[in-house]
């Protein structure tokens, strides 16, 4: 298991390869469908996110107040990431990503960019969204509720050994393509 923790060198991520377990701690940022649209479309983020060398997470999470009145995060399950595909690329460049996590793999355009600017894709676990919420052990702040609404809302999360998988590395090399060819490879078989 590597040990990440934000913010992340260029140089750290350009290490990673794909299969690499990883454990993240730091500070980490949900972004998923309004929050790429809005900066795809020239919109600013808040002063308080960070994203230079940090990590964007497609996550809807559930979020509820505790007995104080602060936000405790009840599960953080990773979003299907690929709708996000017409986006990342741009992300990535211009926010300074060291990486992205989600579900399911992303395209053509977000490898080519995790390469170009030195950025991985890790994968988490579907269906663990619990799980991983245990992980969060603190919600600083929230940003867009009001405009983009909770599930869409930038969640400011501070993580402690958050499990991911990396399965797109800067060096152009992809967990998922590999996957596709080899089934197409086996269907061939078959047609």
């Amino acid at each position: 298991m590597i040990q990440l923790t934000t913010p992340i060198t260029e140089a750290t991520i350009r290490t990673l390869k794909v299969g690499n377990e990883v454990s993240i701690s730091g500070v980490l940022f949900t972004g998923r469908d309004a929050v790429h649209k809005y900066l795809h479309d020239g919109g600013q983020l808040p002063p308080g996110v960070h994203l230079r060398g940090g990590i964007l997470y497609h996550c809807g999470p559930v979020i509820i107040k505790d007995g104080e009145g602060k936000w405790k995060c009840v599960a953080a399950g990773p979003t299907t990431s690929i709708r996000e595909e017409p986006y990342q690329w741009e992300v990535i460049r211009d926010l300074g990503l060291r990486a992205v996590i989600g579900k399911g793999g992303m395209g053509e355009k977000t490898l080519a960019a995790c390469k170009q600017y030195g950025c991985a894709y890790l994968h988490a676990i579907g269906g663990a969204a619990q799980v991983l919420a245990q992980c969060i052990k603190t919600v600083p702040n929230v940003y867009f509720m009001d405009e983009f609404g909770a599930p869409e809302a930038i969640w400011e999360f501070v993580v402690v050994n958050f499990p991911a998988v990396v399965t797109m590395d800067a060096n152009g090399n992809s967990l998922h393509k590999e996957v596709f060819a080899a089934s197409q490879a086996e269907l061939a078989k078959y047609v």
